[in-house]
């Protein structure tokens, strides 16, 4: 139901009717889905004509919608806000007629709310059509088989009946079935269908695999990109000083976008758009909403009957209506908190699994704008949410699927997450999954150097290390990351390295496509071995600090060679209410972690560096004293800036 109102939204000639099963209807998005119509303008919109198919039964039981009152089922649709018509018999004949002339009714009464809406200038929230069709569970399939019932039994769901090789009854029974559609009738003696039946099809686009909507690549335009350079964050003299709402940046960007593009680009996410630090784009277009507005409205609820960005507290309903949005032509972004992308797990899936048909074994197929998820309020930034907030297991998933139709990017500032968002949305037939934190964190790059850095993928970060390029002994050890949160614990880290141990030499690393990590055979992206050990060394120790589960690097870093030299650390489920310092440190990405993490790793240092162990230990005991005390964490700590010089 959701993806069949996606397609009508900005489509105002299009009617979609979409057949819905009873057993279906029973799950949590479907029976959201029916709310859609709150958010269709019929000036601007086409329409959804919705068709119960109530036959009765699931695979092993009655479903429950079957076995309420007529009074109580139209009741429920009249208080989900349509007209429900009845269609109910067993006779075929009699009932084409009757569905016939329902559908006319329902297509007559869809267009004349549309002429008003249009042509009068005053919209109002109508009461759709919708069809409760009654029919029987496994109509004109045989009715008993082998002494039990099967049509209008839940029975005909499953194998009616089985055993074809060994059971003649059986073989007799599926005759007399076939047989009883009359074939004769319908096809000549080459099997070709009669003329008069072939007749009676659509021709050209009105033929259902025609229709350009059903192959939405033969209407998608590119969008009109604003050039989000002007956009850049300034980062100052000094890198890592000046702080910034990474994700605010992205929704001036979409400000842009939906300002140039005010017919074909939505913001879909679930009453979070301001909280994500999105809210930008409200300087251009509200929340669609066709429901009820009060006047108290006007005091900063953002909602009007022509917005453009959409939330209701349904991830799946977001998501579906946002992939049809997609698959007829047009563009957009979902976003959600990082924890509560799990609740689309299987949309996700399907999603994926139809990209990868359509790219690898349907040429015919168009290429279509590619899915923008964004994931933001991170694990790392759950000062208040706590635990239940912390889930960074979305982006295990994301690495299941075919490496031609996913990607996964973790921008480290402000400057990148523009130049990510950029690609994705200039590009096609992929899955494009941003990590994102919505909170203040330093700047790092200036925005010409924040393209090349996401251009690549993966880099050196030159002003943060203290290996010297000439030095053909190379580094030490390396100092990876990947997320905006562990970049800056292990730049904090690295800092902290470099002032203790002067002589040590560190090469610090970050990541921002993680698909870099996968050998290049395995990924498109994936860097070739020479490549990787040209970044990370082919010996040397890398102390690895990533967003997620750490044994997701591990995973995706399985064929590189000296695997056992890669330390990762990452959400390990340690959790509560804390400070970003506190869970850091729970969870050992923090930087004091991260230094002791040298000193055990890297060969020439051990107990000569035991001393400075021991202060990262006190540090880490100071920290978590002051945060349960406090409740926030010391303010060198809070407030720490990168220290040595970055031009």
């Amino acid at each position: 139901m959701s993806h069949a109102y996606g397609a009508v939204l900005d489509n105002p000639d299009l009617i979609v009717t979409c057949v819905v099963g009873d057993g279906e209807a029973e799950t949590g998005p479907l029976a959201t889905s029916w709310h859609s119509n709150k958010f269709i303008n019929p000036a601007r919109d086409g329409a959804v004509l919705p068709v119960l198919n109530l036959n009765g039964f699931k695979i092993a039981n009655p479903t429950i919608l079957a076995r309420i009152s007529q009074e109580e089922l139209e009741a429920l649709f009249r208080g989900y806000g349509y007209t429900p018509y009845f269609v109910e018999g067993n006779d075929p004949l009699e009932m084409h007629r009757k569905m016939a002339a329902t559908m006319e009714e329902c297509v007559g009464k869809i267009r004349e709310v549309q002429r008003q809406a249009r042509e009068g200038g005053t919209v109002e929230r109508p009461r759709w059509p919708m069809i409760v069709l009654r029919t029987p569970k496994g109509w004109t399939g045989p009715q008993e088989v082998d002494g039990k019932k099967v049509e209008d039994f839940w029975r005909s769901h499953q194998v009616p009946m089985g055993g074809m090789h060994e059971n003649s009854e059986h073989v007799r029974l599926l005759e007399e079935w076939m047989r009883g559609y009359k074939p004769e009738e319908l096809f000549d003696e080459n099997g070709t269908l009669v003329p008069e039946l072939k007749a009676l099809a659509p021709t050209g686009n009105r033929r259902m695999g025609s229709n350009p909507h059903a192959n939405g690549g033969l209407l998608r335009k590119a969008l009109k990109m604003p050039d989000f350079r002007e956009l850049a964050i300034d980062v100052g003299d000094q890198r890592g000083t000046v702080e910034f709402e990474n994700t605010k940046a992205l929704g001036i960007f979409m400000r842009e976008i939906m300002r140039d593009n005010p017919n074909n680009f939505r913001l879909m996410g679930p009453d979070e758009t301001a909280s994500n630090r999105l809210q930008d784009v409200y300087d251009v277009t509200e929340k669609v909403w066709m429901a009820d507005i009060y006047p108290e409205d006007a005091g900063g609820t953002q909602i009007s009957q022509t917005g453009r960005v959409m939330e209701m507290l349904s991830e799946h309903t977001l998501q579906g209506w946002l992939e049809t949005y997609l698959l007829t032509g047009r563009h957009g972004l979902f976003h959600t908190y990082e924890a509560f992308a799990h609740v689309v797990g299987s949309m996700f899936n399907q999603h994926a699994k139809w990209l990868d048909i359509c790219k690898n074994h349907v040429p015919w197929r168009r290429s279509v704008s590619s899915l923008n998820i964004l994931l933001s309020s991170l694990v790392w930034r759950q000062d208040h949410n706590g635990f239940s907030h912390q889930g960074p297991g979305y982006i295990d998933l994301v690495t299941n699927k075919n490496p031609d139709v996913v990607r996964l990017y973790f921008p480290p500032d402000a400057n990148c997450l523009l130049s990510v968002a950029d690609h994705c949305f200039r590009s096609t037939d992929y899955i494009n999954v941003i990590i994102s934190d919505k909170q203040n964190h330093l700047q790092y790059l200036p925005i010409d150097e924040a393209i090349a850095h996401c251009t690549k993928g993966v880099g050196i970060w030159d002003w943060a290390s203290n290996d010297e390029a000439e030095d053909l002994e190379g580094p030490d050890v390396i100092m990876a990351c990947c997320g905006d949160i562990p970049t800056m614990e292990s730049l904090a880290a690295t800092a902290i390295l470099r002032e203790e141990i002067p002589s040590l030499k560190v090469r610090f690393v970050n990541v921002v496509d993680l698909f870099k990590l996968v050998s290049e055979g395995e990924h498109p992206h994936g860097l070739s071995d020479r490549d990787f050990n040209s970044l990370f060394t082919a010996d040397k120790p890398v102390i690895f600090n990533f967003h997620g589960y750490p044994w997701l690097i591990h995973k995706m870093i399985y064929r590189r060679s000296k695997q056992e030299r890669v330390h990762v650390r990452g959400y390990k489920e340690k959790g509560n209410i804390n400070t970003p310092l506190e869970l850091a440190i729970l969870n050992e990405i923090d930087r004091f972690s991260l230094v002791i993490d040298v000193i055990d790793r890297v060969p020439q240092l051990g107990a000569k560096a035991g001393h400075i162990k021991e202060r990262m230990k006190n540090k880490i005991i100071e920290a978590l004293a002051h945060a349960h005390e406090h409740g926030r964490d010391k303010d060198n700590d809070r407030n720490w800036t990168w220290p040595f010089p970055t031009s």
